[in-house]
């Protein structure tokens, strides 16, 4: 199968015998983003544009301040400031309390609580939802996982890297699942599962035992006793149930 800008990262991510994959593909797709942003990309007018837009979730504004370009972040805030407080004005201006909802009748009640959302209230559901570098990752991301099984169905070497990799994080599991029922015909499904689920089972099972020596270890009859592969199985448990790499130093821009 010819390499192609989605195979080659997802070759580099199974080469790293990461406890996901895909876990491994959002950070450096992550990273990159906050490198492209904070670097001389917030001065392109079309950039600033989406960012103004768009903004930043939570997590990625924590992101943002730790990489170290005060200035740059000053300068995104600025304008994206400017943009939020407009559209604040209108949604200020347009609110309109909800009724109260009846004492009596289960369905009129109901009704007034949906109603009793305002466009306030979905206005800001939808900045708490969207974010410039998750955007990033999520726009490469459905071509991540359909290319993940145009491999496994092509290329041997790949689908080899695949039955001897440590599985998936819970969340990337449920998107491969997904994602499988649309991809695989019931041949190649009755083969990719057990396969999948043997690997989910057994690095799961891994990681409970490591997780479990890491208890034992730290009882003073252990002192001793070496500590295995358990040292670090802490955080890569947390990745294991729930994605992400929470023992990572700050990602920072080059003093």
């Amino acid at each position: 199968m010819k390499e192609t800008i989605a195979t080659i990262p997802l070759m580099d991510a199974f080469s790293a015998q990461d406890e996901c994959p895909f876990c491994y593909l959002e950070r450096e797709a992550e990273q990159h983003a906050i490198s492209f942003i904070m670097g001389s990309a917030y001065m392109e007018d079309d950039i600033r544009m989406e960012t103004d837009k768009i903004g930043f979730c939570r997590h990625h504004y924590k992101m943002m301040y730790d990489y170290g370009n005060r200035l740059g972040s000053a300068l995104i805030l600025e304008t994206h400031l400017k943009k939020v407080n407009q559209e604040l004005e209108e949604q200020t201006a347009a609110f309109k309390p909800g009724r109260k909802p009846p004492i009596f009748g289960r369905k009129k009640a109901e009704q007034a609580n949906a109603e009793s959302k305002s466009s306030l209230s979905a206005w800001i559901d939808d900045k708490e939802g969207s974010c410039f570098v998750c955007d990033h990752f999520k726009s490469n991301y459905q071509r991540y996982l359909d290319t993940f099984f145009d491999m496994y169905k092509k290329n041997p070497e790949f689908k080899k890297m695949f039955e001897n990799s440590r599985g998936f994080c819970l969340p990337h599991f449920r998107d491969l699942v997904e994602t499988a029922e649309k991809k695989l015909n019931q041949k190649q499904k009755e083969e990719f599962y057990p396969i999948l689920f043997r690997l989910m089972k057994t690095n799961m099972r891994r990681l409970e035992e490591e997780v479990s020596w890491f208890v034992d270890k730290n009882d003073y009859r252990n002192k001793d006793a070496e500590w295995g592969t358990s040292k670090d199985s802490i955080q890569r448990t947390m990745q294991k149930l729930a994605g992400g790499y929470p023992a990572d130093p700050v990602f920072k821009t080059d003093p």
